[in-house]
């Protein structure tokens, strides 16, 4: 193994128009730490906080290496790893303060690590974790659901990402009513394939909603929250849940004290950072893996946009600031 590998990253905080916005490079091999796997990078998706550091974050001129979710084979590992062995297929989304997947080789810790799905190719696999534990989190970890749960779950944005997870979850592992928001044919027409009972327009978001759950809703997942709140707090029953996966500026929550609704946080990011022996992500992706290979639940991956070099993750990003894409889209090989 040479020492050097290949990578993409940023130095200045560009529009991703500008060729400088994302670079292909050169970084040293990392070296895996005890807790840690050396995965070799077979594919990557990119989500929205991938757009978000970019523009975000100033490396101060050094190079950057974005990326968080990925699927790859294990070439070392630390001395006390105890879970995968040299050759595991596995996927992943890392964390937030390490450096990303957007490069041949990445260290992560084995706590944040699933197996990969056997049915599933790596690209297909690496469209699933980053969004899997998210929407697992949100359902079990911050609504509390179980096997038995049962009421109404609105999940807003239901073909991007997030969304296209948490439908599948959410109808396979629960007995909740499933509605998502789509408004056009193409989006309707997934999350409909994805499970949910009913997809309505979130253009007219409190008529839609009351349309088929006239009493309103006992759940809702929001990734877009600026300018909701006094509408969540009309479709959103009294003593229900709202988990909340963006960083709206001023936000007031007061609308919705009279009805008792519950407001939670979901950062995935959470426990590798201030958690990092809970083994919780490494389980569900363990668990979403067994379901996947059961046919339960399906990739999320909508588009392949070639191998992972500096062009193709510059289109990524082009097409996720758009909001607009349905499922994830995937880079393969280098």
């Amino acid at each position: 193994m040479n020492d050097v590998m290949r990578a993409v990253g940023y130095r200045r905080n560009l529009p991703i128009t500008d060729p400088e916005s994302l670079l292909d490079a050169e970084a040293p091999i990392p070296a895996p730490g005890p807790n840690d796997l050396l995965v070799r990078v077979e594919a990557v998706s990119v989500n929205p906080v991938d757009v978000k550091v970019r523009a975000g974050v100033d490396p101060g001129g050094e190079l950057k290496v974005l990326g968080f979710d990925a699927a790859g084979v294990v070439t070392a590992v630390g001395d006390r790893v105890s879970r995968f062995t040299v050759g595991d297929e596995v996927y992943y989304a890392g964390s937030i303060g390490r450096p990303g997947s957007n490069a041949q080789y990445q260290v992560v810790d084995e706590h944040v690590v699933g197996h990969k799905p056997t049915s599933l190719s790596f690209a297909e696999a690496a469209a699933l974790p980053l969004t899997t534990i998210t929407a697992w989190e949100a359902l079990f970890d911050r609504f509390a659901l179980t096997e038995k749960s049962t009421g109404t779950l609105l999940v807003l944005g239901a073909a991007g990402g997030v969304g296209s997870v948490a439908v599948q979850l959410a109808r396979t592992l629960t007995e909740l009513t499933v509605v998502g928001t789509a408004s056009r044919p193409e989006s309707r027409q997934w999350v409909t394939e994805l499970g949910a009972h009913q997809v309505v327009d979130h253009r007219n978001l409190v008529e839609a909603v009351r349309a088929v759950a006239p009493d309103g809703v006992d759940y809702l997942i929001s990734p877009f929250t600026a300018g909701n709140i006094e509408r969540y707090a009309e479709i959103v029953r009294p003593g229900g849940h709202i988990v909340a996966i963006d960083e709206p500026e001023g936000l007031d929550l007061l609308p919705l004290k009279a009805k008792s609704i519950s407001w939670h946080w979901e950062f995935m990011f959470t426990r590798p950072l201030f958690l990092p022996t809970d083994p919780a992500q490494h389980e569900l992706l363990e668990e979403v893996a067994r379901l996947v290979d059961a046919g339960r639940v399906r990739t999320t991956m909508t588009s392949q946009l070639g191998p992972i070099n500096a062009a193709n993750l510059r289109r990524a990003h082009e097409l996720v600031e758009t909001s607009s894409t349905i499922g994830k889209l995937v880079l393969a090989g280098f």
